[in-house]
């Protein structure tokens, strides 16, 4: 046995119009936030290209001067 629901626009349709204006809003926020989550994966290729080669500290160097960076 099972249970069906009514689509969803019929399910809109049954609501008061200020409701229907909730849904609506939702909906957009909903697209909105999905089309923002889209991620694209990190590009890297400034490493590949000797950008660093003129860097002379070491990583633990370089992240005790990032805090002084940070603080100034």
């Amino acid at each position: 046995m099972s249970i069906t629901t009514p689509p969803l626009e019929e399910l809109i349709r049954d609501l008061p119009p200020s409701l229907r204006l909730e849904v609506h809003d939702f909906v957009e926020f909903l697209l909105h936030k999905r089309m923002n989550s889209v991620r694209t994966t990190l590009r890297q290729d400034w490493a590949d290209a000797g950008t660093l080669t003129a860097v002379t500290m070491t990583s633990v160097e370089l992240q005790h001067q990032a805090l002084i960076w940070r603080a100034e």
